[in-house]
């Protein structure tokens, strides 16, 4: 069973111990996060600094500033939903698994394998594309950052090729890969970082933008400008809008991280909930403050898309460079602004990483997975080695396809949010379904409105489903249709078969590991 924690009172550290037990595991983890670092680590991931400056372009594109900031106030009510709904589950069943284990428990006896293969491999396939888009992004940025540094595409700025791009990238996700094989204690202090940087970061940049520059727009400009010329064929508001909706929705993604980190974490029961609430509530509101200070110096939108200029097109790059500039004749102020974003996209990779390899511990424990007795392997420290390095090589291997085609690779990351979305939202469908009247509880718990919240979050992801396999431009051709139905119906198409044709004479859902029957 191991010793009791440091810093975990002796009571706490057995009533853990003893649910785990009664939920069919083990204790092999090192129980050492608090509530905080719990909270830390769902909210470096979700990190509004990486969202909301990676996916600008689409928001600036699809309606400007007014599907931006008022978009988000739509989105961050809807994802409170499913954010609530998850913590809800998570609570009665504080377990690494996370969702696929919640959907076995709440589907019925007859489905549970079924629902618990499915929500699984949404989840971590969601979750190693996820790696790979925020990594992939930093090096985006890097190259974007060297470029403006050395003159700008119209100044003979050095513009690194593919090749370097996916090098940069490598080089990065071996670090995380590094940084993932210490021990919690440490892990938990990137966790923090993350977290604290990110408040840190949005509350400098936010008083710093708009102080600089010389030229704002206006808060109608803000609120109620919409940007019809995207240039993409697409001209009717409504379907504008709705794609516009999109960054917002990009931008809280990974917040089941808290519940993949429960196995690790003191009073999991309560803490774990606490951090998926906690993280999404606080991302929203500082994220928004943070989107309405880039759109305060958003003030030449076709500029700032027009693949022409210094940035190659990155608008919030471009943006921050030419703000800088026309204050001071110089844009290194700009560049350091990025610099402050990709340290808190380079944390937020690091978080990623963290969940990826406690899902896949999770999930390979189960024997879910292909050589599952590799992956699920602790090392002396209790630290699930071999899946952290697991996780890295199907990072590297999503982001090969960037090589061959960029389309290719949208499709690759469009898995992401879908992805994770749709896993999130499986044990939530059958939380409010089979489940809604034998659900038991735990600390946590959204009382009679459990199911209504439940079912507000379930509509909710089948509409942003449906709205992000919509075509982005028009007329459609090869180099802009919209792949993600494909790459998603992948996901599903390929766990089906294996299910139907491998997986269904043996798998059945959770599989416990100690003596002691398990209990919901």
């Amino acid at each position: 069973m191991g010793t009791v924690e440091a810093g975990l009172p002796l009571a706490d550290a057995d009533a853990d111990r003893a649910r785990l037990q009664q939920l069919g595991y083990k204790q092999e983890l090192k129980r050492g996060l608090s509530v905080v670092s719990n909270f830390a680590f769902s909210f470096a991931i979700i990190s509004v600094l990486t969202g909301v400056t990676t996916t600008y372009n689409t928001g600036l594109r699809y309606g400007g500033p007014t599907s931006m900031t008022l978009g988000w106030l739509v989105v961050a009510v809807f994802n409170g939903c499913v954010a609530l709904s998850m913590a809800e589950i998570c609570s009665a069943y504080p377990t690494s698994g996370g969702l696929y284990y919640w959907s076995a428990k709440l589907a019925g006896k007859e489905w549970a394998p079924l629902a618990s293969w499915v929500t699984g491999w949404f989840n971590i396939v969601g979750q190693w594309a996820c790696t790979t888009s925020v990594d992939f992004s930093l090096a985006q940025l890097i190259q974007v950052m060297i470029l403006l540094s050395t003159g700008g595409a119209n100044g003979g700025g050095y513009l690194a090729s593919k090749y370097v791009v996916q090098a940069i990238y490598t080089a990065i996700l071996i670090v995380h890969g590094l940084i993932n094989s210490l021990p919690i204690q440490w892990l938990s202090w990137f966790g923090q970082l993350g977290a604290l940087w990110n408040v840190a970061g949005v509350f400098v940049l936010v008083i710093l933008i708009p102080s600089v520059a010389k030229e704002r727009a206006s808060v109608e400009f803000i609120f109620t400008h919409f940007n019809t010329d995207n240039g993409m064929g697409i001209h009717s508001r409504p379907y504008i809008l709705a794609l516009g909706l999109l960054m917002s929705q990009y931008s809280s993604i990974g917040y089941d991280t808290s519940a993949h980190m429960t196995e690790e974490t003191k009073k999991a029961d309560w803490s774990g909930p606490m951090g998926i609430v906690s993280s999404v509530a606080l991302s929203s509101i500082f994220g928004w403050i943070y989107l309405l200070a880039l759109t305060s110096v958003v003030t030449d939108i076709p500029y700032l898309l027009d693949a022409s200029n210094d940035a190659g097109g990155y608008a919030i790059a471009q943006a921050l460079y030419t703000t800088f500039h026309r204050r001071y004749g110089t844009g290194a102020g700009g560049i350091a602004c990025l610099g402050v974003v990709a340290v808190a996209i380079f944390l937020c990779g690091t978080a990623s990483v963290t969940s990826n390899s406690r899902m896949g511990y999770a999930f390979s424990r189960d024997g879910a997975m292909p050589f599952s007795r590799v992956w699920h392997r602790v090392n002396k420290q209790e630290v699930p080695l071999n899946v952290v390095w697991l996780s890295v090589a199907a990072a590297f291997v999503m982001a090969l396809t960037a090589l061959g085609s960029q389309v290719a690779f949208q499709a690759m990351v469009s898995i992401t949010t879908l992805g994770l979305y749709i896993s999130y939202a499986l044990p939530i469908v059958f939380r409010v379904t089979t489940a809604r009247k034998t659900f038991v509880p735990g600390p946590f718990h959204l009382g009679r409105y459990g199911v209504a919240v439940g079912a507000a979050a379930v509509a909710w992801v089948a509409l942003v489903t449906v709205l992000f396999c919509l075509p982005v431009a028009y007329p459609v051709a090869k180099d802009n249709f919209n792949y993600t139905p494909v790459a998603v119906g992948g996901v599903l198409a390929l766990s089906l078969a294996a299910w139907v044709l491998h997986a269904r004479f043996w798998f059945r859902g959770p599989v416990t590991n100690v003596d002691e029957p398990a209990v919901n």
